[in-house]
């Protein structure tokens, strides 16, 4: 009797380990019913008929994310250069993603790869550094137009890093020093043009006006001994009186004695 127990009590058992089973919050389960596919179960608790169903697939539905690369690439300009990439993706139908790609993460991470090496060939190295978005935009239409059919959603694609040879990058810097230069001079030239005009307007006053010309002059000089500790000697009219010519005019006799 304790046998028939045991036996029944193992059975029991097996049937519930080979039947009943478990699928976590972020898992789907493919299943296939003699080869072909039956449902698609989880998450929680699921049952599967003993050597009839078989699970094809564990997808996990949460965000994923893969690295990739392109090594050596040309550019359009015939620049080699290393790009370095992620791509956030995740799998939004799991009988796609059984069905229709062998390994869909291996199959994610070779697409975006092809997907970059393509659209390093059509962009110079210009538009390749300057312009990131644009790609980052680019890679990831490209790359969802791939995994689409695979059930597979694209969310986002960031170029991490762009390495170029260091002789280009130093004829870069020498470029944008140049550019940056000839802004400069530019911008001098033109504070240069509006300083001369109003030079020019300033001497059309001064010609005219004596006194404001006699004004600016002692401006000028005030501005010159602000702050110094030296003295200044200024011609006046007070030391016209001790020259020649006045001792002359002090010596004639008054005009009204006579």
């Amino acid at each position: 009797m304790n046998v028939w127990v045991v036996a029944a009590s193992v059975l029991a058992s097996t049937f519930t380990v080979l039947t009943v089973r478990v699928a976590s919050q972020w898992e789907q389960v493919v299943i296939l019913r003699l080869g072909k596919y039956q449902r698609t179960a989880g998450p929680g608790v699921f049952v599967t008929v003993p050597f009839i169903d078989h699970v094809a697939l564990r997808a996990d539905s949460r965000v994923q994310l893969t690295g990739f690369g392109a090594e050596e690439a040309l550019t359009a300009d015939m620049v080699p250069v290393n790009v370095n990439a992620i791509v956030f993706w995740m799998v939004w139908n799991a009988e796609k993603a059984c069905m229709e790609v062998e390994d869909y993460y291996d199959s994610v991470a070779l697409a975006s790869q092809t997907t970059l090496r393509d659209a390093i060939g059509r962009k110079s190295i210009t538009d390749l550094i300057s312009r990131r978005v644009r790609l980052d935009e680019e890679l990831k239409a490209a790359i969802e137009e791939k995994t689409e059919p695979w059930g597979i959603s694209v969310l986002s694609v960031e170029i991490r890093d762009v390495v170029i040879p260091r002789s280009l990058q130093e004829d870069m810097s020498a470029e944008a020093r140049a550019e940056r230069e000839r802004d400069a001079r530019m911008v001098l030239a033109e504070v240069e043009k509006d300083i001369a005009a109003m030079l020019h307007e300033a001497s059309d006053i001064y010609r005219d006006d004596e006194c404001a010309f006699k004004l600016r002059q002692m401006h000028l000089l005030n501005e010159g001994v602000k702050g110094a500790s030296g003295t200044l000697v200024v011609p006046s009219a007070y030391t016209q009186g001790f020259t020649e010519e006045a001792a002359r005019e002090a010596s004639r006799p008054d005009r009204s004695a006579r």
